[in-house]
């Protein structure tokens, strides 16, 4: 049986599942503030595993960057919000163009900047909007390198699947790839 994903090839769609995922992390991010807001902040809400220990929801406010990086640390000359506005135009304007120079026909890697591109503005809102990131999905992967994974969004996530598609097309695309490079190539000798 072949999967047919001739509806993920088209520009609009990518666009609206970016634009799907951005909303998906502002409202759950909303949800979990509200939630978890209160006398009671630390509250965890067991889901998935024995004692809800494989998947659960708790309120964290990550108020670095990736990875809990400190802005103050690498410029502590700027104020926390200006190194985020910089980071995230400079960014922005990175993914744009990278997204430009990937072939139409290669659309899970442009998939895969669009989701990015929707993660890495979800978390800016947050930062923007009231100085921190929201996160509040904590896994666990019994027997993994770690206690317990870091707790993160569905900005986070989206991010995460974006680079994984990015770097998975070429061997799932392998086809369209080859023939991508042939016509770079035929068309470089041309020249």
């Amino acid at each position: 049986m072949k999967m047919n994903f001739s509806r993920f090839k088209h520009l609009y769609f990518q666009i609206a599942f970016g634009v799907f995922g951005l909303i998906l992390d502002q409202w759950t991010k909303l949800w979990a503030v509200s939630y978890f807001s209160g006398s009671d902040r630390n509250k965890i809400i067991p889901f998935l595993g024995p004692n809800g220990d494989w998947l659960r929801f708790r309120l964290v406010y990550n108020e670095g960057a990736a990875f809990s990086l400190r802005p103050q640390d690498l410029m502590p000359f700027l104020p926390s919000w200006l190194f985020y506005l910089l980071i995230s135009v400079v960014a922005m304007g990175v993914l744009i163009w990278f997204f430009k120079s990937i072939d139409k026909r290669d659309w899970l890697s442009r998939l895969g900047v669009i989701m990015i591109i929707s993660g890495a503005l979800g978390n800016f809102v947050d930062r923007m909007r009231i100085g921190k990131v929201v996160d509040f999905i904590d896994c666990d992967f019994p027997d993994f390198i770690m206690t317990r994974f870091p707790v993160f969004n569905v900005a986070d996530s989206y991010v995460t699947i974006g680079l994984v598609l990015i770097f998975i097309s070429p061997i799932l695309l392998k086809r369209t790839h080859s023939l991508i490079k042939k016509e770079k190539e035929l068309k470089n000798a041309i020249h």
